[in-house]
């Protein structure tokens, strides 16, 4: 199956979207009973944790953590936005840097300036795109990014999101005062599809899409932790601690080998850490590769991961010769939503 193609459908009960590319899995986003990213809270400052710089706050949905707490008291409160799913027994992530998210535009309270996506390089688009934003936002305390998704979107699209994050913004920075409450939703697996996946394709929203486009196929092969890379394989195995890596050749265990199921699997591992719902730290045991092959190998992980919008830092190698990652944890974990 060639092309790009959205299944909007249900997983185990859940609203879920799932994006495939040419016929294999690319994306996959499933709904939970947690607090969805994105969700913005008026929160109640409880108490500091001392030697971390962090402080619990009190929220609808239960205790959240807050880093980078200056300034703030106790019984305090402040609007806060979660930023990712919290493990077992952990509080909720928030953040006080609060963005209005949308297809178009991204408002940004308090960070004022028109800025447009980089990856639009066109000097007429751009023009075209900062003067349309002066004329539907009055500059002030919010600030605008416009997205890549701009570039060749009629104006009129363009102006009504603009104006829906800006007005969002403006109504929910000023609701500072009252009890801990939920003031905005996280977007669900629908809206952030439409949100995120932008570029051209079909779209299927019947029942069974997900069966009817392969997508359960393809979920079947992600229940176990062993990814195929022709002669060779990967292993991904999360652990209370970390997740965990191992790249093996197979039967072959010359250098060259090792070196190309090493690029293989570097080129594959965002889309199986995204696909999987897998975040936080990362410890990658390479196939043997001598150190002179470390910067490739690098160059290929590097390359990967600008096509994946998860934020993931590399961290460095080990003495022992393993790779680190911290990825951020946005998505929830696979095996929970298959269980």
């Amino acid at each position: 199956m060639k092309g790009r193609t959205i299944a909007l459908d249900h997983l185990n009960g859940q609203e879920a979207a799932a994006l495939m590319v040419d016929g294999v899995l690319q994306d996959l986003l499933v709904d939970t009973d947690l607090p969805r990213p994105g969700t913005v809270y008026r929160a109640i400052a409880m108490r500091p944790m001392k030697g971390q710089g962090g402080m619990f706050l009190s929220s609808p949905d239960g205790p959240c953590y807050l880093r980078q707490i200056k300034g703030l008291a106790a019984g305090q409160p402040l609007l806060v936005q979660v930023t990712g799913y919290a493990e077992a027994g952990k509080a909720i992530p928030v953040t006080t840097k609060i963005l209005f998210k949308s297809r178009y535009a991204i408002v940004t309270p308090d960070a004022p300036g028109f800025n447009v996506s980089r990856s639009i390089r066109d000097e007429e688009e751009r023009l075209r795109l900062t003067e349309l934003a002066h004329e539907v936002m009055e500059e002030g305390t919010n600030g605008l990014i416009l997205r890549s998704s701009c570039a060749g979107a009629d104006a009129d699209e363009i102006a009504e999101d603009i104006r829906a994050m800006s007005d969002l913004a403006t109504t929910v920075m000023q609701d500072l005062t009252g009890d801990a409450e939920t003031l905005v939703e996280g977007d669900s697996p629908h809206a952030i599809a439409w949100r995120e996946w932008t570029e051209e394709a079909s779209v299927d929203t019947d029942e069974g899409s997900f069966e009817n486009q392969g997508v359960l196929d393809a979920l079947e092969e992600l229940r176990g932790p062993k990814v195929s890379l022709g002669e060779g394989s990967m292993y991904i195995e999360p652990t209370r601690a970390l997740v965990a890596v191992d790249i093996n050749t197979g039967g072959d265990t010359t250098p060259a080998a090792g070196l190309k199921v090493n690029m293989a699997a570097m080129k594959d591992l965002p889309r199986q850490l995204r696909l999987r719902g897998l975040g936080g730290q990362i410890t990658i045991d390479m196939a043997p590769v001598p150190k002179k092959d470390r910067r490739t190998i690098e160059s290929a992980l590097r390359a990967a991961l600008k096509l994946c919008t998860i934020e993931t830092t590399l961290v460095g190698w080990t003495p022992m010769g393993n790779l680190e990652l911290q990825r951020k944890r946005d998505r929830i974990a696979l095996s929970q939503v298959l269980a």
